[in-house]
């Protein structure tokens, strides 16, 4: 006797990371304004009552999609969330966290710099996963013999912010190659480096780092003591 096909069984973690991927391509194409949780489905490959059932409403999948993209930040910059909450000590690789952040704006600039807007419009921003973690983490800093007496941790921290999305919109980083886009973060790393050695951070903790900020030579990555959690 024949056996009657099994069903496919689905994957709910996989489904719904597929629309968001749908989501945040469309979302760097067209604004939040424009997505459409059709066309969402139609590039997930899911059909339309399987979007709306993981995603109710256009405003519930924007704000899904902008949450996944804050998530795609902390990992690319600070790793996971278990790897930084083992540890007692924050322990700041200065380079290696300014060179990550750097490359994620520059290869997804229209994406940032749609979330970086809705952050700003937000009456919770510092709600959100990423700002949240970036702000503790430079206030931990603001407390150690490293940094510059007196910084003012929120401030510092939304401008460079500021600059890291929007110099690759300036720069019109989705028009160039992997090489220049590559270069484009290079220089940016380079001149937000310069501008910490001589303002937030004190110069002589970093030798190696300023080293590489005067003569552009080297790569070696700077580890530093930063302070508790």
């Amino acid at each position: 006797m024949d056996q009657k096909p099994r069903r496919r069984t689905r994957d709910p973690v996989a489904t719904r990371e597929a629309i968001l991927a749908a989501a945040r391509t469309l979302i760097a194409r067209d604004g939040p304004d424009g997505l459409s949780l059709s066309e969402v489905a139609q590039l997930a490959g899911v059909n339309r009552g399987t979007a709306y059932q993981r995603f109710s409403t256009r405003e519930k999948l924007v704000e899904a999609t902008l949450e996944s993209v804050s998530n795609m930040l902390f990992e690319a910059t600070f790793g996971s969330s278990e790897a930084v909450a083992a540890k007692d000590v924050i322990e700041i690789d200065v380079l290696a966290l300014t060179q990550a952040l750097a490359d994620f704006a520059i290869n997804n600039p229209a994406l940032c710099r749609i979330w970086f807007l809705q952050l700003l419009a937000s009456e919770h921003p510092d709600e959100d996963r990423f700002m949240h973690q970036y702000l503790e983490s430079f206030r931990a800093f603001a407390e150690t013999e490293y940094a510059v007496p007196g910084i003012d941790s929120e401030i510092v921290t939304l401008m460079t912010l500021s600059a890291n999305f929007l110099w690759p919109v300036w720069a019109k980083a989705h028009e160039k190659s992997d090489e220049e886009r590559r270069k484009l973060a290079r220089r940016f790393v380079d001149e937000a480096l310069r501008m910490s050695m001589f303002g937030t951070m004190r110069a002589e903790r970093y030798p190696e780092l300023a080293r590489r900020v005067g003569s552009h030579e080297g790569d070696q990555p700077l580890r530093a003591l930063a302070g508790g959690r």
